[in-house]
């Protein structure tokens, strides 16, 4: 994943945590993924390595950085005013406004860390 594409990836991401898009849940997110989203709030470790994700937030495509960077920080910039807009997550279900912004955070330092090894 070069730099656009990880940016890209995190502007998707976000517009899913602030309830502009959703995903159909997957079957193994019924069975695991709140045990799982537990596990991942529950202390302040940075989220595993690799971990998986479906195909609507992988990007392939190269494109321009800088616009890319803009439009996540404008996203992050919208949990000022975020409602609790009730997501169900892809994976984990339903969030609850605390656990979409820790999520969040934890996503983003997860992808940012990458290039900051």
């Amino acid at each position: 994943m070069n730099v656009y594409q990880m940016l890209r990836h995190c502007a998707i991401a976000e517009e899913s945590y602030l309830g502009k898009k959703a995903y159909k849940r997957i079957f193994i997110g019924r069975l695991i993924g709140r045990k799982v989203l537990n596990d991942i709030l529950k202390d302040d470790r940075p989220m595993m390595r690799n971990a998986k994700t479906i195909k609507g937030f992988i990007v392939t495509d190269n494109g321009d950085i800088e616009t890319a960077k803009k439009k996540w920080i404008a996203l992050i910039n919208e949990y000022e005013t975020y409602a609790d807009a009730g997501i169900v997550h892809w994976f984990f279900g339903s969030m609850t406004k605390d656990q979409v912004g820790y999520f969040s955070y934890k996503h983003a330092d997860h992808h940012l860390r990458q290039f900051n090894n």
